[in-house]
């Protein structure tokens, strides 16, 4: 059980790529941009929760669903797969949302 929530952020992180690569909305738009997108995102919410954490703000919550392995002090390996998938999720969005909706000159 305790790979559980893992797995579950895996299956959703898969779907991502599946939406992406179906409708080429960013990774398959253009992969070097995406992967520095994707990349800057992560860092920045990581180092965000760090500074939550040092802040005291941000606590780690127990769960039998987590490995119980660490990232950084307070912050679950779990938590990085979270912010990939927060960051390709939205990166998606935006992908999807600027192919559809129409251009307008200013």
């Amino acid at each position: 059980m305790t790979l559980l929530y893992l797995a579950a952020l895996l299956i959703a992180l898969f779907g991502m790529v599946m939406f992406d690569r179906r409708f080429a909305l960013f990774f398959w738009r253009d992969a070097r941009r995406a992967a520095i997108v994707l990349v800057v995102g992560v860092l920045f919410f990581f180092a965000w929760d760090v500074a939550g954490v040092g802040s005291g703000i941000f606590f780690r919550g127990e769960t039998s669903f987590m490995t119980g392995i660490q990232a950084a002090p307070e912050i679950p390996l779990e938590e990085i797969f979270f912010l990939a998938l927060l960051c390709y999720l939205t990166m998606n969005v935006y992908g999807a949302a600027s192919s559809r909706l129409p251009k307008t000159s200013s």
